[in-house]
């Protein structure tokens, strides 16, 4: 199931100021940026480049992936933030499970979690 609308980032000038102006933290599966907006709620964008696959089957079906893998974590993220999570190389082949942990690792560096949101029983108090 796709993540609503409503906590989705679907502008493409969205999208650019993000990636410009925004931080960034990278892994071996992704890299994400981020920077405050003045909506509501935290908003989320995925990229996955033809380099990844030529084939926008795949690039779809990534997407999917993430967007599934990203929907439990939501009430969990603080603030209101427009995030772009962009696909590197190795994402086409790695499953649900690991795009789960990976998102939720690279979400804890960039510290956008509450401070309460425990993590394998760890809180996350002092900024994980």
């Amino acid at each position: 199931m796709a993540l609503k609308r409503a906590f989705r980032l679907r502008n493409n000038a969205d999208f650019q100021r993000v990636r410009k102006q925004g931080r960034n933290v990278t892994s071996r599966l992704l890299a994400i940026a981020w920077m405050p907006n003045d909506t509501t709620q935290t908003r989320i964008g995925f990229v996955v480049s033809k380099r990844i696959s030529k084939h926008a089957v795949r690039r779809n079906y990534i997407k999917r992936i993430l967007s599934e893998a990203i929907r439990p974590l939501l009430p969990e993220l603080s603030g209101n933030w427009d995030v772009v999570i962009s696909a590197r190389g190795q994402a086409l082949n790695a499953s649900l499970q690991e795009l789960s942990q990976d998102i939720e690792h690279v979400l804890r560096r960039a510290r956008l979690f509450t401070a309460q949101y425990p993590v394998n029983g760890v809180s996350n108090e002092r900024g994980g």
